[in-house]
Order: C-alpha cells, then sequence, then structure tokens
C-alpha cells in the first residue's frame, strides 16, 4: 500500500508547487487520477499521454514549454531514465503497476510492498484529496476494481449504483458505469478535444450535471459521449459477430480516428467470462492489441509467446497491453492460441 506518511507528503508536495504539470494516462483511471488532484490543489496544467504507455524524452519539450516547479506523473507504468534526467525538474510519480522505478523520482507505488496490491492510481489519488467521491469511483471502477467506499456512495448517490462484488456488472448496467464510459469518451479524439473536455469536468459540481444534462456543460460533456458511443456500438456488433468455439475470442480491426481497444476487449470480457479476449488494431507496420482474462495469469503468456518477435507487451495480470509488428502478428496469435488450450 502507500502508506500514510507517504499520502501525507504527497499532499504537501502538491500545496508546496507553485507552477504543477500533471502526466496523465489516456484512461478513465488516468483522467480521474489528474482531476482528482487537480480540483484539490487548484492549480497546474494537465497533459494526457496517448498512445504509448512510457513518458521518454519526447515530453521533456512539454517541460520547457510549460515550465513547472515540479512534475506529476499519474497511471503511467513506465518512465525513462533520459526523461528524468533532461527534464531537470522535481517529478512525482504515483502508478499501481509493476514497480519500475528510477533514480532521482519520488516514487509511490503500492506494488512497492506487497505486489499483489495493485488498487487504482485513482483509489490512491482520492486517499490524498479526499473529496469528489464520485469522480474517483468512475476511475477505481474503470480499472475494474469496487470502489472501497461503495456504501458511502450509494448513500450520496443513490441513482449511480446498487450493491455488487462484480466490477463487471457495476460497469455495463450502472449508471456510475455510463459515467466510467462519458470519461473514456471525453479522451478519443484529437488533444485539443480531450484538453478541452478535461477543463469542463474540472468545473462539473456532480454526477447527474453530466448524466441528466442539466447544465450547458454537462451537455457537452454528454453529447460527445453519444457521438462516440455510436462508433464504439458499431465496432462491438462485429466484434461479437467474430465470436467461435475456443478459448480465444480474436477481433481485428483497421485504424481509425479513434481506438477502442480497451473498452471492447473489457466489454467482451464481460460478455464472455470464460474467453481470452484479444482486442487487435492495425495501425502501419504495427498492430496494438488489448488482452483480458478472468482466469489467467497474461503477463507471463505473453512474455513466452513474445519471445523472439519484434514487439512487448505486460501490465495486469488479467489485463494487458501489446504491440507487435504486422509480420509476427500471427506467430504471436498462434502461440497465444496453443498457450489457452
Amino acid at each position: 500500500m502507500i502508506t500514510d506518511v507517504e499520502i501525507k507528503e504527497i499532499r504537501h508536495l502538491l500545496k508546496k508547487a507553485e507552477r504543477p504539470l500533471f502526466f496523465y494516462d489516456d484512461d478513465p483511471d488516468g483522467l480521474s487520477s489528474f482531476l482528482l488532484l487537480r480540483r484539490y490543489c487548484g492549480k497546474g496544467r494537465g497533459i494526457v499521454v496517448k498512445s504509448s504507455p512510457v513518458i521518454d524524452q519526447e515530453y521533456v519539450s512539454k517541460i520547457h514549454e510549460v515550465r513547472p516547479d515540479m512534475v506529476f506523473i499519474l497511471d503511467k507504468p513506465i518512465v525513462k531514465q533520459e526523461f528524468v534526467d533532461e527534464a531537470n525538474t522535481p517529478i512525482v510519480w504515483i502508478d499501481h503497476h509493476e514497480p519500475a522505478p528510477v533514480d532521482h523520482v519520488k516514487y509511490f507505488n503500492p506494488r512497492k510492498e506487497n505486489d499483489k496490491d495493485n488498487r487504482s492510481t485513482s483509489h490512491w489519488c482520492y486517499e490524498i484529496a479526499k473529496q469528489d467521491m464520485w469522480i474517483a469511483a468512475c476511475g477505481i471502477l474503470g480499472d475494474w476494481f469496487v470502489p472501497e467506499f461503495e456504501e458511502e456512495l450509494i448513500k450520496k448517490y443513490p441513482e449511480l449504483m446498487g450493491h455488487s462484488d462484480d466490477p463487471g456488472v457495476l460497469l455495463y448496467t450502472t449508471e456510475l458505469g455510463k459515467l466510467v464510459r462519458i470519461f473514456s469518451a471525453v479522451l478519443k479524439g484529437t488533444t485539443g478535444d480531450t484538453n478541452k473536455c478535461t477543463s469542463i469536468l474540472l468545473k462539473i459540481d456532480d454526477p447527474y450535471e453530466i448524466l441528466h444534462e442539466t447544465t450547458p456543460r454537462g451537455k457537452y460533456i454528454y453529447r460527445k459521449y453519444v457521438k462516440v458511443h455510436q462508433i464504439y456500438e458499431k465496432l462491438l456488433k462485429k466484434a461479437i459477430s467474430k465470436v467461435k468455439k475456443g478459448k480465444l475470442l480474436l477481433f481485428t480491426y483497421p485504424s481509425m480516428k479513434l481506438s477502442f481497444t480497451g473498452e471492447l476487449s473489457n466489454e467482451l470480457l464481460y460478455l464472455y467470462p470464460d474467453k481470452v479476449i484479444v482486442i487487435a488494431r492495425e495501425k502501419t507496420d504495427r498492430v496494438i492489441m488489448s488482452m483480458r482474462s478472468k482466469n489467467l495469469s497474461l503477463p507471463p503468456i505473453i512474455k513466452r509467446c513474445l519471445e523472439g518477435l519484434d514487439g512487448y507487451g505486460g501490465g495486469h495480470e488479467h489485463a494487458c497491453g501489446g504491440n507487435v509488428s504486422k509480420g509476427d502478428f500471427d506467430m504471436f496469435i498462434n502461440r497465444l492460441t496453443k498457450e489457452v488450450k
């Protein structure tokens, strides 16, 4: 876990920073983590890191552009030492993926002490902020966890959810689940679109403002979701049409303006819990994958399947990402099919 002493230290650093810069992951957990800390400290700029799990030298230019006095990295699994060295700025990194510390960074990760404690980054950001429970719940559920403050959430927002210990049920049958999908939707499209939606979310007072479209800003967010969801539903129907006998459910689709690999893999796992899900998106000469399994530990399987191939992959025990060259994709799938029989 991240200890109470560490939580207090992070709070102190947030208050101390006058011009914080936040790098955050492009999923509901990353977005919620940013919103929680930014709303808590009331200052700073956020930059969503899309299409890569890595913070590397490419992002040093943002440091030079913004000139922050402190950098916070949220829910990103890999930070390159070269980025840290060239940034020449104090860095606070809060994460819950496999520990991968680098030098000269204040690194907070519950898995440093207990590898099985992979509670989401938004869980820990809520422990820091202790406000905006509904935002925290979106990030936590989006990472397939039931919020530990479930009872308090139901009492405060009774329309959002009922009692369940199954994240899939909450994600696909409740209003809180719809909010998670709304958070996913605002991250789609150009960085400019995402920044506009994020700026609006920083001003939203409660979840019903979005769900019931009670204000112009709530309507703007909800209508963005409706447009994105229409595209997603068409892809989901195609993916369902590809379901066959066997343990592996593979759906491949060509590159498009919006990526839905993570969302598709999550919902298909809910619909077909006995299958291993692989959603693959072709992009130039690479294939980008999102993989899910309810029963198998995926990281060691993926590692074996990628041996000798041009690719990489990993993540959580039951939810992983990957990237492999088009030329090696068929070999990867053949190996994976044998592994999961």
